[in-house]
């Protein structure tokens, strides 16, 4: 018999680490608020964890699973050594924010996966599925935007949730065709990290809603005009 190609235990060794990773990248990106903010090292803290570990809570939350860092508190634990140190070196930090884009998109990308995947083995379906790989890449951020009175994700034009969504897909896409699994996890992240690498640089964004010629004409009009009209 043929051995696998990948060896499971070092896979979920992997898969974890790079999961931590992503926590990291995450947290960064919620001290930085804490230091625009001008907050004390309680509220460095709180962003990063709440950025870090927020989306994987919430999943996990909706999936009535045992929430993953009170199992494992590694996740936290980088969180609060990245508070910590990012109190004393945000401005360095805050100069490389482009660079900080990237690792943003390669978390991104991860804990999307990470999140699909989790949703898959405890039987969600499809749907579902797709939804907690989003939530697990997005909701962490949209609660440090909320928290720090910063413009969120979702109010923004740039390709951000849609590379989420668009990388959960693909892996649940696969999944269904019976793709085996790190095949369908690599496309996914693949998928996720090069939309939102391609939004990085080219500014790439979606159509945004546009009032029709019409409503904007009757706007225009001036009530006085509007109520002669009328009689």
């Amino acid at each position: 018999m043929q051995p696998p190609l990948v060896d499971p235990a070092n896979l979920f060794r992997l898969v974890h680490f790079f999961d931590i990773l992503a926590a990291v990248v995450f947290a960064v990106s919620g001290a930085l608020v804490a230091s625009r903010q001008g907050l004390d090292i309680m509220g460095f803290v709180w962003f990063a964890v709440i950025t870090g570990v927020g989306g994987g809570t919430v999943r996990d939350l909706i999936l009535n699973v045992p929430v993953f860092w009170v199992q494992n508190p590694a996740h936290v634990s980088a969180c609060l050594v990245t508070a910590v140190v990012m109190h004393f070196v945000a401005p360095l930090v805050e100069s490389r924010y482009r660079t900080l884009l990237w690792f943003d998109a390669f978390g991104l990308a991860l804990v999307t996966i990470a999140g699909t995947v989790k949703a898959s083995d405890v039987g969600a379906p499809a749907l579902v599925a797709i939804a907690m790989g989003a939530v697990t890449g997005i909701v962490g951020g949209l609660i440090r935007d909320t928290l720090g009175h910063v413009p969120s994700v979702l109010l923004g034009h740039e390709i951000y949730v849609t590379a989420s969504v668009l990388g959960a897909c693909t892996y649940v896409g696969l999944n269904g065709v019976a793709v085996a699994r790190l095949p369908a996890m690599v496309a996914g992240f693949l998928v996720t990290f090069g939309v939102r690498s391609l939004a990085i640089t080219f500014g790439w964004s979606l159509p945004v809603f546009r009032e029709s010629t019409k409503r904007e004409r009757w706007k225009s009009v001036p009530k006085d005009s509007t109520r002669d009209q009328r009689r």
